[in-house]
């Protein structure tokens, strides 16, 4: 199964049973059936697909729901969940567990075999399954950095191990059309084109492990990474780790987190049929999340800090000429209204010139204020600037030997898909020669 590939297109109503065939079967308590595992969905969603790929996993069986454009079973899921506006949501024999941000920390704990009643017989692999003894190339991302570095890498036969992390496939994943990559005039998904990149990295003989890295000692030779408890060790490493969203820390948003709060258009816009949304930020990300949610909205209103976006010209223009979308300015959100409630009902923005406070009213609110580089594990190990990416010299070099970095986690300049590709494919080379000698 390939992370953010297009499952469940075309159907309303989907009802699954499905497990990894190449995986251990699963063992459960004598006397003991596997719990019953129900799941909602929608088309399009890269929270869907790894929360499914989770549960496959674990070897675990499930039904899926379909959500999209069903209003009937959108109720259905919502009022169940207890008034979540978000997909997924993860029913364990009637018990809401949900999304994936919940199962995969349960799962970290150890608790997720044991509330689905699944014990593995040993521990899940993917079907590409690693090589004993030290690896040649490891590489840590599945996003278009990863990812063209192990189609390049495999190709010259140091046959990568990919580590595809908690979110498979990156950014990448969580993007509608598009728009700007090279071969595709008339653009494509996101999830599509990590999908097809995947599997040429594949074709090409990358083996890909499921899991996140959980630590790394990359001072020594050689380089030692924890995948999920288990030690993998590697001769070069290239870091991919890419990016994650940057939250606006307030505690209003932690606790309204899918109940009208989101960072993620594809996954929860269809939920805004005719609301009033806000959108925070002025980058391209945010242009494109407030372009996207007009689909739905009956107004998109962006909370902007500065008097003018950051984002690209294309993008700015295709937000200015959209009748729904309105712009506040100089602003930013000092509180979310109504936890009380447990929804979204409003907000209250701050004038950073005058530092006066009004209220808006809206029915949802989504944060696209930037990215925060996954740079934690490597705190102490390797150069860093002051916001945390990793700094490289000479190409993708890192400040340790045989370490290389591509991507958003190395880059806060360029952003793009097409420029973390082109340092992918720079960090095996690099990687290669660094074998060589």
């Amino acid at each position: 199964m390939l992370p953010g590939g297009a499952r469940g297109r075309g159907r309303h109503v989907t009802m699954l049973c499905f497990k990894h065939t190449t995986r251990p079967d699963p063992l459960t308590a004598v006397g003991e059936p596997m719990s019953d595992v129900l799941i909602y969905t929608k088309e399009y969603c890269p929270w869907c697909d790894r929360t499914k790929d989770l549960l496959a996993s674990k070897g675990a069986h499930y039904r899926e729901i379909v959500v999209s454009g069903r209003p009937d079973l959108e109720k259905e899921m919502i009022e169940r969940s207890g008034g979540k506006l978000t997909v997924p949501q993860v029913f364990v024999d009637g018990r809401n567990l949900g999304g994936y941000e919940d199962l995969s920390a349960l799962d970290q704990k150890g608790e997720l075999g044991a509330l689905l009643k699944v014990y593995p017989a040993e521990r899940p692999e993917t079907e590409e399954s690693s090589e004993a003894g030290v690896e040649n190339l490891v590489v840590l991302g599945s996003g278009p950095a990863g990812l063209t570095a192990a189609i390049y890498a495999a190709r010259a036969n140091l046959k990568p191990l990919v580590v595809e992390g908690r979110e498979a496939g990156g950014q990448l994943t969580l993007t509608t059309d598009v728009e700007n990559y090279p071969g595709f005039p008339s653009g494509v998904m996101g999830p599509e084109l990590i999908a097809e990149m995947r599997k040429q990295a594949g074709r090409f003989g990358a083996r890909f492990l499921k899991g996140d890295a959980t630590g790394a000692d990359v001072v020594g030779a050689p380089v030692g990474i924890t995948v999920d408890g288990r030690e993998v060790q590697t001769r070069a490493l290239i870091i991919a780790t890419g990016a994650g969203a940057r939250l606006l820390g307030l505690d209003s948003e932690r606790k309204l987190l899918g109940h009208g709060v989101s960072t993620c258009a594809t996954c929860d816009g269809f939920f805004f049929q005719g609301k009033e949304i806000l959108v925070v930020g002025g980058g391209d990300s945010a242009m494109e999340e407030a372009t996207f949610l007009t689909k739905f909205a009956s107004k998109v209103t962006v909370i902007h800090r500065r008097d003018k976006l950051r984002a690209s010209k294309i993008m700015q223009e295709k937000a200015f000429k959209n009748p729904k979308i309105q712009f506040v300015w100089d602003s930013t959100l000092a509180e979310i209204r109504d936890v009380g409630k447990g929804r979204v009902e409003g907000a209250v923005l701050r004038h950073l010139k005058t530092n006066q406070t009004t209220e808006i009213r809206c029915d949802g609110i989504f944060v696209a204020i930037g990215h925060i580089p996954n740079t934690r594990l490597f705190e102490g190990q390797l150069e860093m600037d002051a916001n945390g990416y990793l700094i490289t010299h000479q190409g993708t070099a890192t400040s340790r030997p045989g370490v290389f970095a591509a991507g958003d986690v190395a880059d806060h300049v360029y952003r793009q898909a097409v420029t973390a590709a082109g340092t992918g494919c720079m960090a095996a080379l690099d990687a290669e020669r660094y074998l060589e000698r």
